[in-house]
């Protein structure tokens, strides 16, 4: 499906992970290639900017890691990244410029994109989020299914077999997800949609929208206004 595909997502100009989503199609693709990808860029990484803590672990050094967090490689925090007190990073984790991880916050097998937040009592594994997407507070990805199958991307199109054990999320660039939502195995939410708090959402979930429950998924109406707007300036222009 068209609007699942990595260049439909994400705008990789905002990802140091960007040679590695180019070589897909699909961003859940990616995800059995996180680790070896980080180990090879960390040590290709200018020394001048990042500094090595550990056994395959880069850290910028305009970056802020409180004490208190633990970062496990391999793992790469990019620059004026800020890992917040009690943060867990279980590895390979790529953690964009600007993004937040906060307090007991836990990463593992994820790409964060540059100014992603993620700062309050979130899990995020086997996930890949768009630039500036951000997690409410308790919000977290479902990466297991209950009966320990494949995971299956489902759409009113079409269902894509993943043949992946482990998959979280694909969040597309400035997804909002509300305080305690559960983001179960195999969810795609296109770009700029919101998801209201408490929610439970699976499948493929379009660009523009919001999400109300799995059976109210409306256009995001202000998005479309200034849509209508711009192409209506490009008609009085030409």
């Amino acid at each position: 499906m068209e609007a699942m595909k990595i260049r439909n997502l994400y705008n990789l100009e905002e990802t140091i992970a960007a040679p590695l989503l180019e070589q897909y199609e699909y961003p859940w693709e990616v995800l059995p290639h996180i680790k070896e990808f980080i180990k090879a860029l960390g040590n290709a990484l200018p020394e001048d900017r990042f500094e090595k803590r550990g056994e395959d672990i880069w850290v910028a050094k305009s970056a802020t890691v409180a004490p208190t967090a633990c970062l496990n490689g391999p793992c790469i925090v990019d620059e004026e990244a800020e890992i917040r007190h009690c943060a867990f990073v279980r590895g390979s984790a790529i953690i964009g410029k600007g993004a937040v991880v906060g307090n007991s916050t836990e990463l593992k097998n994820v790409i964060l994109s540059n100014k992603v937040q993620v700062p309050h009592y979130n899990y995020v594994g086997d996930s890949i989020l768009g630039y500036k997407a951000h997690m409410g507070a308790g919000s977290i990805t479902s990466n297991v299914k209950s009966d320990k199958t494949l995971v299956v991307v489902k759409s009113a199109e079409e269902n894509i077999e993943t043949g992946l054990k482990k998959f979280g999320a694909m969040l597309g660039d400035c997804v909002e997800v509300g305080c305690n939502s559960v983001l179960n195995p195999g969810t795609v939410i296109g770009r700029h949609t919101n998801v209201y708090p408490l929610s439970r959402v699976r499948g493929f979930i379009p660009e523009n929208s919001i999400f109300k429950d799995q059976e109210h998924i409306v256009l995001n109406n202000v998005i479309n206004f200034f849509l209508s707007l711009s192409f209506l300036n490009l008609i009085v222009l030409f």
